[in-house]
């Protein structure tokens, strides 16, 4: 069966990453957006990958290790010390997103120490609160309206 990993590559190597996949025969998909850089002397409308550093891949596990003949590959994104197997539901929603008509600006970001954020359900819905600290199994939050630390882990 084949899954879907994400591959981490070099800086501003992911769509030569995804077209050299594509050629030795691997399913892949790098999402692209649309920005207007601007330069000194002009604006142009070029096309930057949604996800930095990252590309999709479609293989079995057992032919994991066949990304890095394409030189970029630098690794495989882990989450909880496994590949990280993203579903092919996932990717139709990320590949219909893009394709949207009333969608005027994207773009992605993670989640960092500092940031202020409103949670969205459990207990403590509709709460404000701040990332205090992030790790690889657990988020602390600051939750100031009620005075107390919350550290939610996830699988």
């Amino acid at each position: 069966m084949k899954n879907w990993y994400v591959v981490y590559t070099k800086p501003k190597w992911e769509k030569k990453v995804a077209e050299k996949l594509t050629e030795i025969g691997i399913e892949c998909y790098c999402p692209l957006i649309t920005q207007i850089k601007q330069w000194s002397d002009r604006k142009k409308a070029v096309e930057v990958p949604l996800f930095n550093s990252y590309v999709f891949v479609q293989l079995e596990d057992g032919n994991r290790n066949s990304v890095f003949q394409v030189s970029g590959v630098v690794r495989y994104l882990f989450w909880l010390g496994k590949p990280a197997i993203v579903k092919d539901g996932e990717i139709e929603i990320i590949k219909t997103s893009l394709k949207a008509s009333n969608i005027s600006d994207i773009s992605v970001t993670s989640i960092q120490v500092g940031d202020r954020i409103k949670l969205e359900t459990g207990a403590f819905s509709n709460q404000d609160a701040i990332v205090q600290e992030i790790s690889n199994t657990y988020y602390t939050l600051v939750l100031e309206s009620l005075g107390c630390v919350l550290k939610i882990k996830y699988k």
